[in-house]
């Protein structure tokens, strides 16, 4: 049996699929820690950060004196703007757009005074840290998936909408409380994050390159590895 693959039965982690095609680097992982973003704050106890990368595992195209000193374009990120699918088949039960996307940040010299607004940033609520999101009641599980930081304007879906596991729902971006363009996903047991208790879940057919390692590795399924990078697979029959 996969290592972390959830057992079946009430009270399972939902087993979705990865929200994106190519390969992202697993960021945040419920893996490595609970809470994964050592907050149970607005529905996230089991949350994971996803950042695009390209084939040499690199998150950004380019580099420069911004990348040492200062702010840089969300377009040079590779996340940016990539097609965020629905990661099981539900309908839709919340959308937030008009939310703006930031300048991106590497720098310690703007990391620092960014990280010191998170508290007044989670005073103002739920859009101001997830940014522009769609939330998804799934089908085949009694919970609810939410995915955040999308770019504005790029969201595809309406509330009451029925989607299907692997269609596109917006674009990766940079909005709300985000320091380079990625995705988040987090599952719930309500469709208010800010009032929601956070869920476990798990991926279904993924390849995974651990951390540090050469090799890569098919899950049937679990959670990536903090500093993963991984790549969804055909689900095979998964449930989704």
């Amino acid at each position: 049996m996969d290592e972390g693959k959830p057992p079946g039965g009430p009270g399972a982690p939902a087993l979705l699929l990865l929200p994106f095609e190519g390969r992202w680097l697993a960021r945040n992982s419920p893996a490595r820690r609970v809470p994964s973003h050592g907050t149970d704050l607005l529905g996230g106890r089991y949350a994971i950060d996803f950042i695009g990368v390209d084939p040499r595992h690199r998150t950004a195209y380019s580099s420069d004196w911004r990348t040492l000193a200062g702010t840089e374009p969300p377009d040079r990120f590779v996340a940016w703007g990539q097609p965020v699918l629905a990661p099981g088949c539900g309908v839709v039960v919340g959308v937030h757009d008009g939310e703006p996307d930031h300048a991106a940040r590497r720098s310690q010299l703007t990391l620092l005074p960014y990280a010191l607004g998170q508290p007044a940033r989670l005073r103002e609520g739920v859009a101001a840290v997830a940014g522009n999101h769609v939330v998804i009641r799934l089908r085949h599980t009694p919970a609810f998936v939410a995915l955040a930081h999308l770019r504005a304007g790029s969201i595809d879906v309406a509330p009451g909408e029925e989607v299907t596991a692997g269609q596109r729902i917006a674009g990766c971006g940079n909005s709300g409380n985000s320091t380079q363009p990625h995705v988040h996903l987090q599952v719930m047991d309500g469709p208010d994050a800010s009032t929601a208790c956070g869920l476990p879940m798990a991926f279904a057919r993924f390849r995974e390159w651990p951390r540090r390692r050469g090799f890569s590795r098919v899950r049937d399924s679990g959670l990536p590895e903090e500093g993963a990078v991984v790549e969804a697979l055909p689900p095979d029959g998964a449930r989704n």
